[in-house]
């Protein structure tokens, strides 16, 4: 889908960022009068300085003289945190199932534009883009075409026939007799592959488009018509074959899956991340948590039906809904801290406004200290995985000297209350990616 570049460019034309500032890189900025929490810790740095020099963050002091020709700000007193990680999103996904099969490519890739403004306004700078063809709206961020986050792209997500990626309905014939791809499938944005053969052939291809990571689809989903969540998809030698495929590629692969027998044939053939796992039981996170696997879970997404839903996938959905507090309850009795930070939000730019939310949701069982490090330190460490195919080599997700300069200042405490994340356009008083000023409402 070369074309979709174009597409995003030409979408710049009809539509303004809504961002409060300009996009522009200054050579030098001295931040001022911050508390720091800096991605790992539980307590915040009082009365500190940074200095971004570049794309990064040369110093960290407690006095800090501000070079020749830097830009000072001062904080007065607001807190800094490093730029939110979305470990799970769907940037590609943000119209109704409906309107997503009756549109064309322009239509696919003006939504997409927009929901990368909304990203950033709501202060994540990197997403992992977990389904899609995300590729040329990377590039056109990458190049300050278009306003958005860094992406780490995997491409399609790849399925068996019948599996979460066949989005085909009845009114489709059977592939053994004719050739009727999902309008999903036909604009890249999921795809179908059986066997060793065509499993290799369809990773092979998203690596060659510059995907960081792949994924694939172990069990069934909310959102596929013929799959009960119940249901193992992918053999053990098409898993391996993945992994095979992304490995030689120097990157990693992840499995959507809910239930204990898909997540654990995943894990047996390399898969390194698991996605969702709501229906997971304790002695398969144990074996998780023993082999150094993450958990990639999600709650807001599950907090309402996405657009164009039948009964069928509400019914689905509310059942993955009913297993997310035994998941985590069980990630806190056994100390699983690989935990990631993900919306999974699909079909409606109205939740995704809302995104923010789902730091709230986690306070059932994480404290904001715990929940802030899933949303920064811990979901960096997880997109790191993508070693050779990184395509922003650096550190993200820490506040620390020689990491990439992505930046929030908030207004409030959240590690008191971190609530005020759910108003960013009153409480996100600056926001900076990769050492860029897109919002900065302090002066």
């Amino acid at each position: 889908m070369n074309r979709i570049i174009l597409l995003i460019a030409l979408s710049v034309f009809i539509s303004m960022p809504v961002l409060a500032e300009e996009t522009r890189q200054l050579d030098k900025i001295l931040i001022t009068n911050v508390k720091i929490f800096d991605g790992k810790s539980k307590k915040l740095t009082p009365r500190m300085s940074v200095l971004v020099e570049g794309n990064k963050i040369a110093k960290i002091g407690s006095d800090i003289k501000a070079p020749d020709g830097a830009k000072v700000i001062d904080a007065n007193g607001r807190t800094m945190t490093p730029g939110f990680i979305d470990a799970h999103a769907h940037i590609m996904f943000q119209m109704s199932i409906g309107e997503a099969m009756n549109s064309d490519e322009y239509y696919w890739a003006y939504v997409a534009t927009k929901s990368a403004e909304l990203y950033l306004n709501n202060g994540f700078t990197t997403i992992r883009d977990v389904a899609g063809n995300s590729f040329s709206l990377k590039k056109a961020i990458d190049r300050s075409i278009v306003v958005g986050p860094r992406i780490y792209p995997s491409g399609p997500m790849i399925s068996q026939t019948s599996g979460h990626s066949d989005h085909r309905t009845d009114a489709h014939k059977s592939a053994m007799v004719a050739d009727e791809p999902s309008t999903f499938v036909k604009y890249d944005m999921l795809q179908i592959a059986d066997g060793r053969a065509e499993v290799l052939l369809t990773v092979r291809e998203a690596l060659r488009r510059g995907a960081s990571q792949i994924k694939i689809a172990v069990g069934g989903g909310t959102g596929s018509y013929a799959d009960p969540l119940d249901v193992t998809q992918y053999t053990a030698d098409e898993i391996r074959a993945a992994v095979e495929a992304a490995s030689d590629w120097g990157t990693y692969v992840m499995a959507h899956v809910y239930n204990n027998k898909g997540a654990r044939r995943a894990i047996a053939n390399g898969v390194k991340s698991i996605e969702h796992g709501n229906l997971l039981d304790e002695p398969t996170m144990k074996l998780m948590k023993k082999k150094g696997i993450w958990l990639s879970p999600q709650v807001i997404v599950y907090t309402y039906h996405p657009r164009g839903y039948t009964e069928d996938q509400k019914a689905k959905h509310d059942e993955a809904f009913a297993g997310i507090d035994n998941m985590f309850t069980i990630a806190k009795k056994i100390g699983f801290k690989k935990i990631a930070f993900g919306s999974d939000i699909i079909t409606d730019p109205e939740m995704l406004k809302r995104i923010n939310e789902e730091f709230v949701h986690r306070t059932k069982w994480f404290s904001p200290a715990e929940i802030l490090r899933q949303a920064t330190s811990s979901s960096a460490e997880l997109l790191a995985l993508s070693g050779l195919r990184n395509p922003y080599p650096g550190k993200l997700g820490v506040i620390e000297e020689g990491a990439l300069a992505d930046i929030l200042l908030i207004n409030g405490d959240p590690l008191k209350d971190i609530s005020i994340l759910t108003k960013p356009e009153k409480n996100l008083a600056l926001i900076m990616k990769d050492g860029e000023i897109y919002k900065n409402t302090i002066d």
